[in-house]
């Protein structure tokens, strides 16, 4: 990227080489341990990372080895670039305590990778003279080495102040260098986003992991074998034909297999029912809506799914 930072940044440009930043890394979870592995690859240079946790420790001594741990105040005072992945509910506290302790400067670039927020909490940097932008990786973390190379094949949810294009260019700028291919979505639109991955991503492991447990109490020794090709299969169906890849007996209005379905859950797990009742009302009504299933079934496995109610 060409965003001069400092003497050094120009001196690289005026060299022909490309600006490299110092990156400061807070704190050295599952996202911001990749983040600045990935960046160092690009190119730029992690200076520190701030981490507590042992779990952390580990993260930066694999993926970040040799880069210094330091409290965040000392971490941000040595960066050009500002990564902050915190918790969601613990960001704005962090920029407000960056800013107090004059840890934030004027000229710095600082990103969140929070999906939830988008660029107004990082109000008090702008105020201060940074350059806010909330920087998004539309993918799961285990925080090892393979996620660099996943973070290559996601999208990145980026979002700057309104008319804003400077700072659109820079997480742009930034998301190609890791790899990853750039969304912008609107500060308004971020809450809306982030449940959107949540409820088709985080909901998705727990269905996945029931339907395993069912097929456990069903006397499957390998679930996984069984669901694996299955599920591939829907996922790949589901993105490439939309709602049209709905299978199996609510799109079929097969209503009586509904009820076994629904008699045979409650004998071994009635905990699974309402979730099952729900995603087959839903399942119901997106056929409908996309030609795969006729009102009148839709009808008939609708009263059966209401007498669970």
């Amino acid at each position: 990227m060409s965003v001069p930072v400092d003497g050094s940044a120009d001196g690289a440009a005026a060299r022909g080489e490309r600006p490299r930043l110092r990156v400061g890394v807070v704190s050295a979870g599952r996202v911001g341990s990749v983040l600045g592995a990935a960046l160092q690859r690009a190119g730029h240079h992690v200076v520190a990372v701030a981490g507590v946790s042992a779990a952390s420790l580990t993260r930066a001594e694999e993926l970040l080895p040799g880069v210094p741990v330091l409290p965040p105040d000392e971490v941000v005072r040595q960066a050009d670039l500002v990564v902050l992945a915190v918790p969601d509910d613990a960001l704005g506290g962090m920029v407000r305590g960056l800013v107090a302790t004059e840890s934030l400067r004027a000229g710095q670039i600082v990103v969140h990778t929070s999906g939830a927020h988008g660029v107004d909490v990082l109000d008090p940097a702008a105020e201060a003279g940074a350059l806010p932008i909330a920087l998004h990786p539309a993918m799961t973390f285990t925080g090892r080495s393979e996620d660099v190379e996943r973070l290559a094949t996601a999208c990145v949810a980026i979002t700057a102040g309104e008319q804003d294009e400077a700072g659109f260019h820079v997480a742009e700028a930034l998301t190609l260098e890791l790899g990853a291919e750039p969304v912008r979505v609107p500060e308004q639109s971020r809450k809306l986003y982030h449940a959107a991955l949540t409820h088709g991503a985080n909901h998705l492991v727990t269905l996945v992991n029931e339907c395993a447990q069912l097929l456990r109490d069903a006397g499957v020794a390998t679930p996984e074998r069984v669901m694996a090709p299955l599920l591939s299969a829907s996922l790949d169906n589901s993105l490439r034909h939309g709602d049209r890849a709905a299978t199996g007996p609510v799109a079929r209005g097969d209503s009586g297999t509904v009820r076994a379905h629904l008699d045979v859950l409650d004998a071994a797990d009635p905990a699974v029912v309402p979730a099952y009742v729900e995603l087959a009302k839903r399942t119901a009504e997106r056929a409908v809506r996309s030609g795969v299933l006729r009102s009148g079934d839709a009808t008939e496995v609708r009263d059966v799914l209401d007498g669970e109610q």
